[in-house]
């Protein structure tokens, strides 16, 4: 004889069967979403680093300006214009990326922010990091484009003031270089009074230091650039969509043994009332 609670105890078994089928087919729905998103990022990658090199001008098409093309600019540092992005490691040490923006043409003050390379973080207590020494004279720069300066978590104090927001003006006053969170495009030409190009270039060579040639024409390369000691190995986006390709499939299976045992308790629900429906019958 069933007891007198059971009917409460399969209702309840039931629901949260239920529920588990549809969260754990929500999540491997999410995983499979997260797959194509990295399959389309990996294209992307793909895309940019195939297409020629693109030499960077301030008369260069926005069009032209794809994410991960090999892209290189001439013209000179403003290295008072840097900044530093404060919370980027790599390999497990804390440290800045140097942001400095090369000029391209002095009339129209048309530039490109560079991200030059990363820094270690100093000790505590022992001041700022020293930067590299910023080479003078025409300069060429080589590297790969991106859309933005990838952004990070913003920090807030606990009073709610911006502890890392970029200065209205730049160059700061006694020649601090001021340290972010974020950079936005926007916000740092505003800061500089610059013309930037929609797009940064993430730079993988050295300069190299280039002077006009003896017939006047294109400037040609004069001497390669000393190491200056800044790390260029830029964190790359995560492009294992396989992994959750294979999430998916789990959740899904996740989400079949929980379908069939909601049609087993279900298949003795429906037993037990049919078998108290005959017993009640032969009374």
């Amino acid at each position: 004889m069933a007891r007198p609670h059971s009917t409460r105890l399969t209702v309840a078994a039931l629901l949260l069967l239920g529920i588990a089928v549809v969260i754990l087919v929500s999540l491997g729905q999410w995983q499979l979403r997260r797959s194509d998103e990295r399959r389309a990022i990996l294209a992307a990658i793909e895309a940019g680093r195939k297409q020629a090199p693109l030499v960077l001008t301030p008369a260069t098409p926005s069009d032209t300006l794809n994410a991960w093309r090999v892209a290189q600019a001439r013209g000179s540092w403003l290295p008072q214009f840097s900044v530093l992005l404060d919370n980027r490691n790599h390999d497990g040490r804390p440290g800045y990326w140097l942001a400095t923006p090369l000029l391209l043409d002095t009339s129209s003050r048309q530039a490109v922010l560079v991200l030059r390379g990363w820094l270690p973080r100093v000790i505590q207590g022992q001041g700022d990091p020293a930067l590299p020494a910023t080479p003078a004279g025409e300069l060429t720069i080589t590297g790969e484009l991106s859309e933005r300066v990838p952004r990070m978590f913003e920090l807030w104090s606990m009073g709610g003031h911006d502890q890392s927001s970029l200065p209205a003006t730049l160059p700061v006053e006694g020649g601090r270089v001021p340290q972010v969170q974020n950079l936005p495009l926007d916000a740092y030409a505003r800061a500089t009074g610059l013309n930037l190009l929609p797009t940064v270039l993430s730079q993988t060579l050295a300069a190299t230091q280039t002077a006009p040639s003896s017939l006047g024409a294109q400037p040609v390369q004069t001497a390669q650039g000393a190491d200056d000691g800044l790390v260029r190995d830029w964190p790359q986006p995560s492009v294992d969509f396989q992994k959750n390709t294979s999430y998916a499939v789990q959740w899904f299976a996740f989400g079949l043994i929980a379908a069939i045992a909601w049609l087993v308790v279900l298949g003795g629900a429906i037993k037990r009332m049919r078998q108290r429906a005959r017993a009640g019958s032969q009374t």
